[in-house]
């Protein structure tokens, strides 16, 4: 079987972080982190991923520090729960997903680069990769993240115009 590799990530996951929990520095603002929360509503927040699969891949986050599902309380959950409607409504107006990957991994050894729990929501399009990304080994994205950032916020803010990735 072959495999497919994403390098920066592992420089990523080896790098000597600064300590404390990354999402956590980000709920409080941390000036030392880039800042990718596109929305903050309830018991919840919504970051982009740094390291997209594609755009609009985002991280859904209780704002209290939990490692594990079933740690939270019911209205974190409803919360949670709320909250990815919302960013799906949103997603769906902006970039016009044939589907979603929707998900956790709860813990380092099923993926989790971050403990703090959150839950991804991936866009998927038809036909997504390219001869590109066989070719060159590495992931075609088709809009800049701070172009993310921006349309996200405004489309969670209850101001986005409908169409697509531009």
């Amino acid at each position: 079987m072959d495999y497919f590799f994403n390098f920066e990530k592992i420089a990523y996951l080896k790098e000597n972080k600064r300590s404390g929990c990354v999402l956590c520095r980000l709920r409080d603002r941390d000036p030392e982190i880039t800042d990718t929360i596109v929305y903050r509503g309830g018991d919840t927040a919504v970051s982009l991923n740094l390291y997209p699969y594609n755009p609009g891949h985002c991280l859904i986050f209780p704002l209290r520090h939990v490692e594990d599902i079933r740690q939270l309380a019911a209205d974190e959950r409803r919360s949670l729960d709320s909250t990815l409607d919302k960013l799906l409504g949103s997603l769906d107006a902006l970039y016009n997903p044939a589907g979603y990957n929707i998900g956790f991994n709860m813990g380092l050894e099923a993926g989790a680069s971050i403990e703090h729990i959150h839950l991804h929501v991936i866009p998927r399009y038809p036909h997504e990769l390219g001869i590109a990304e066989l070719l060159g080994g590495k992931r075609v994205l088709v809009e800049d993240l701070a172009k993310s950032m921006e349309r996200l916020k405004e489309a969670m803010a209850g101001s986005a115009k409908p169409g697509g990735i531009e």
